[in-house]
Order: C-alpha cells, then sequence, then structure tokens
C-alpha cells in the first residue's frame, strides 16, 4: 500500500499531535497522539473540559494549524503535509463552522457575499449575480430568507447569525463537516434549533460531522460515537450507547456524573462523584496518567506510566491502569 494512502474511512487521524511554543524552550501540549476515525455519514463526538484540545484538534484536522506529528487520512489519502496549494481542491469536501458566531462572520460583508465566497473560491461560479440562485437555496434550508441575504452579520442574532455560518460550511456540499462547539454561545431554546437542522440536514445528505462540545447530553444526542480528551490526550472511545451505559475511564464517569439532573429525587440518589481539582497546565502536564492528580482510583503505576488506549471489548477503547 502506497504511504500516501489508506483505509477508507472518511476521516482517519493517527497519533496527531499538535504543540504550540510557549518560550523558552517549553511547549504546549494541546493534541498528543490522537488517533480516531470517522465514516461516511456518522457524526463522531469529541467531548471533554475546556482546555482539553478538542477545538486545537479541529484546527490540526482542517490544517488551520499545521500538525506537529502524526498522519491525517481524508478518503484514504494523507493530507498531513500537503501545501496549501494542493489542499486547497480538498477543502471542498471538509468544511467548518466555528464556535462563535459573533466572531466568524466578516462584518464588513452581506450575509450573501458571505455564503458566496466559498462558491467563487472553489470556482462553483464565475461572478457573484451567478451564485445568487444557490445562496437563497440555502438560506432557505437554514431557516432563513433571501431577505436575509442583504443584510450584515451585526443585524443578526446569535442563533441567525450561526445559521449563516452553517450555510457557508454546507453550500459546497461537503463530505465532512468540523463542528467546534457550534451551540456553545446560543441560548439552550435556539440550540436545540441547530442541533435539529444539523441532523436533518445529515438525514438527507448522508453527510458527517465531527461534532465537539462539552455538553454531554447533547452529544449523547448527535452522536454514533464518542471520544473522551483530557488534557491533549484520547481517554476514552467507544459507541455512544455504550460509552453512556457503561463509562470505564474515571474521567468520563466523572463528566457524566458533571451533568445535571432535573429530577432533585434522582439527583439525590445518583452518585454524586464529579470532578475535583483543577486541570493541570498543558505546559507542563503530569507524568504517566495525566488524570491520576485528579482521580480518586490513582495507584503508584499511575504516575509512572502512561496507559495506552486497549480495546475492552466490543470496540470500546480505554486508557486507563485500573484494566490492565
Amino acid at each position: 500500500m502506497d504511504s500516501s494512502t489508506k483505509s477508507q474511512h472518511l476521516l482517519e487521524v493517527s497519533n496527531l499531535t499538535k504543540y504550540f511554543d510557549a518560550g523558552r524552550g517549553r511547549k504546549v501540549h494541546a493534541v498528543d497522539h490522537v488517533s480516531f476515525a470517522v465514516d461516511e455519514g456518522m457524526t463522531f463526538g469529541l467531548v471533554g473540559e475546556s482546555g482539553c484540545g478538542k477545538s486545537s484538534c479541529a484546527r490540526t484536522i482542517i490544517r488551520i494549524y499545521e500538525p506537529t506529528e502524526g498522519t491525517i487520512f481524508f478518503e484514504g489519502r494523507d493530507v498531513s503535509h500537503l501545501p496549501q496549494r494542493v489542499l486547497q481542491p480538498l477543502r471542498k469536501d471538509m468544511q467548518m463552522i466555528f464556535q462563535d458566531p459573533y466572531a466568524s462572520l466578516n462584518a464588513r460583508m452581506t450575509v450573501r457575499d458571505i455564503i458566496a465566497e466559498p462558491l467563487l473560491a472553489h470556482h462553483i461560479v464565475k461572478k457573484k449575480e451567478e451564485a445568487n440562485d444557490i445562496v437563497f437555496r440555502m438560506l432557505e434550508r437554514v431557516g432563513l430568507t433571501r431577505e436575509h441575504a442583504n443584510r450584515y452579520a451585526h443585524e443578526f442574532s446569535g442563533g441567525q447569525r450561526q445559521r449563516v455560518g452553517i450555510a457557508r460550511a454546507l453550500v459546497l456540499q461537503p463530505k465532512l463537516v468540523i463542528c467546534d462547539e457550534p451551540i456553545s454561545a446560543l441560548d439552550v431554546s435556539i440550540q436545540a434549533q441547530v442541533v435539529n437542522l444539523l441532523r436533518e440536514y445529515q438525514e438527507e445528505s448522508g453527510i458527517a460531522y465531527l461534532f465537539i462540545a462539552h455538553d454531554l447530553s447533547m452529544v449523547r444526542y448527535v452522536s454514533d460515537a464518542v471520544g473522551v480528551m483530557y488534557l491533549g490526550e484520547l481517554v476514552e472511545t467507544a459507541e455512544t450507547d455504550e460509552l453512556y451505559r457503561n463509562p470505564l475511564h474515571p474521567y468520563t464517569r466523572g463528566l457524566l456524573n458533571s451533568i445535571p439532573v432535573a429530577n432533585p429525587k434522582l439527583a439525590r440518589q445518583r452518585n454524586q462523584s464529579g470532578i475535583e481539582g483543577d486541570i493541570p497546565s498543558p505546559i507542563d502536564p503530569p507524568a504517566g496518567c495525566r488524570f491520576h492528580t485528579r482521580c480518586p482510583f490513582a495507584k503508584p503505576v499511575c504516575a509512572e506510566e502512561t496507559p495506552v488506549l486497549k480495546d475492552q471489548g466490543s470496540g470500546h477503547l480505554c486508557a486507563c491502569h485500573l484494566y490492565d
């Protein structure tokens, strides 16, 4: 097999690593040897606390950041280090929805121009006027109207702005969309509308999503499989029902126990073993298992040896010395 090709998952990342220079010879360990795959038509959820490396992982996959190590295969092709001129045509099939709808839209451009820009960049159309019908259809698809086309981003609510961002990502009919916490800046009532919009489009088109969030209840709703990140590392991954029914890693259990329960009686009955302490600095992560400084089950080996992801049965992977 040629080194530039691999098995035909839609997206496969292998040992993906991204370090940032922190000065004085120090490195920020944003993403450390992360591996997972996304197949056509599926949603892979990536969860973890703020600062655990989810967004850095997403931006490295789409090559906003250059990977430090590891490989990124898209449709079987190694895109890890392709020059931008070669990568450009592939970007049509891999798009991104950003977290902040207030910062991700150009305030000087009309909605029409924002959505038409990818069509022009990828030579789908030659002139802005040729994009109008496509833009209007896309606006209606995301719950807006053609009357919105001539407005500017500041004239919209947060939910409407995120719909514009979604329209911009979907207008090229990509095969994969990376959703980088696309609902975290929105009101709860609007979050459900946006997520349902993404799911409906997936059912119609067969698109795949890499869905990044820290809201585990929403990830459960949208995802086919879930990966749990802690301090730059992937500590557990499984099909969604399996992971929520049988969480193995103490960090995953802590995250699930931190989800608020609306019923006070059930909340009192539930084991309230959340996660204590603060996440360590990614500049100087702990040796061994990075979670051992906060883990109630830590053993001496946890501070000495780094656990590796192992299959604990039925494709349920966990990196924890409790299961060695």
